[in-house]
């Protein structure tokens, strides 16, 4: 028990910071640039805080980086309330303009991270240029418990976890295609005639979520001659003319080449979730965008169902 009581004593309050980066990371020096030090401090630091608490917090090998022992597992709930806390405390004894400050960063799927995401954070930096806000779209999932974002948008809610959680819309997709390939291929005048068609769609092994394969759902049978990972892929490739493609309104609908095929048929409805951790959800700067991402959102509904082609901005 002396031990444990001398260790705390010792303790370094400021080398949880070094634990947290390299916990989230898993390399020393990746940790290192986001903490604007070099690999040796960073290095240097987690020896201590190991030795400060007697025990040992990384596992290290060359193909895995930094692993968490079960004894850094626990230490890292526990590290990353003191962070959440010391937000919290800093906003509470800061001004209205040090709380209206700091960074955020926001993971979404791809394709809305893209084209819809990234035009009204940039409205949302110029309004509040005291705040950077880090804009992750990536066609995977991204972790809240890893800290790779701080509020997520994603096709599916959290079945678990410590964290605040609403619906952020509805968005529709519909088959798209450029007059050029309508003109020059047979013509489309019920689903039926589709079956002479070819598709551009998911690589559906590799689709990160079921919510993604819309043509195997909507149109069985269906064969894509083209595929990939990436909606944006689908979407440039739908461009040139040569097949069909579900694509969502949001994207598809702000480019006049794309037109829609059976809109009245061939329709897709899903749903974007939005969350972040329940610690950070008080934080002043979570809260603005957060709200703020609700606000432009529904104001564009007619372009996320299909309705528009125009894109609107909060005043």
């Amino acid at each position: 028990m002396q031990k444990n009581i001398t260790s705390l004593g010792s303790l370094n309050w400021d080398d949880l910071k070094f634990f947290l980066e390299v916990a989230r990371t898993r390399k020393a020096s990746t940790a290192a640039k986001r903490l604007a030090v070099d690999y040796t401090t960073v290095s240097r630091r987690i020896s201590s805080l190991e030795t400060s608490l007697g025990t040992l917090l990384f596992e290290k090998s060359r193909t895995n980086g930094f692993v968490l022992t079960a004894e850094g597992q626990r230490l890292l709930g526990y590290a990353e309330s003191i962070e959440s806390t010391l937000h919290m405390a800093c906003e509470q004894v800061s001004g209205s303009g040090v709380a209206l400050s700091g960074h955020v960063r926001m993971g979404c799927t791809e394709g809305f991270g893209s084209f819809f995401i990234t035009p009204q954070l940039s409205h949302f930096v110029d309004a509040y240029p005291a705040i950077s806000v880090d804009i992750l779209p990536l066609p995977h999932f991204i972790s809240l418990s890893k800290r790779e974002a701080d509020i997520v948008i994603a096709l599916e809610r959290p079945e678990h976890g410590p964290y605040v959680c609403c619906k952020l819309c509805d968005y529709r997709l519909q088959l798209y295609a450029t007059q050029p390939y309508l003109d020059s291929h047979p013509p489309i005048h019920r689903p039926a005639d589709l079956s002479k068609h070819s598709f551009i769609s998911y690589v559906d092994d590799l689709a990160f979520s079921s919510e993604l394969l819309y043509l195997a759902n909507v149109l069985p049978g269906a064969h894509a001659h083209l595929r990939s990972t990436s909606v944006i892929a689908q979407f440039v490739a739908a461009q040139q003319g040569r097949s069909l493609a579900i694509l969502p309104c949001f994207l598809a609908a702000q480019d006049p080449r794309l037109l829609p095929v059976l809109p009245e048929e061939i329709t897709v409805t899903r749903q974007f979730w939005m969350y972040c951790r329940e610690d950070l959800r008080k934080l002043k700067r979570i809260t603005l965008l957060w709200d703020y991402i609700r606000e432009v959102t529904e104001q564009n509904q007619p372009l996320l169902m299909g309705e528009s082609r125009e894109m609107v901005f909060a005043d």
